[in-house]
């Protein structure tokens, strides 16, 4: 595993690095891809977000209001997995 070195930089009201072009290419990102970024513990993750094919006659924002509510009734959905 090769480690970078990269400084935090100013980008207008928020910060960011840069990413060295050999790293985005093994991890399969290109520029104008979308990544997901996770922090778990005091690590931060980054992956390509995986493009997803919205059938014929979903609503686009499908998605945004289904994770909405999943969160909104998460204990009630708890109790049903395990009945």
């Amino acid at each position: 595993m090769k480690e970078y070195e990269r400084k935090i930089t100013k980008i207008g009201n928020s910060y960011g690095i840069t990413l060295p072009q050999e790293l985005l290419r093994e991890a399969g990102i290109d520029y104008g891809d979308r990544v997901e970024i996770e922090k778990v513990d005091d690590k931060i993750y980054i992956q390509k977000k995986k493009n997803m094919i919205i059938p014929k006659g979903l609503s686009p924002d499908f998605f945004e209001v289904l994770e909405k509510n999943t969160k909104k009734h998460e204990e009630t959905l708890r109790d049903l997995i395990d009945r």
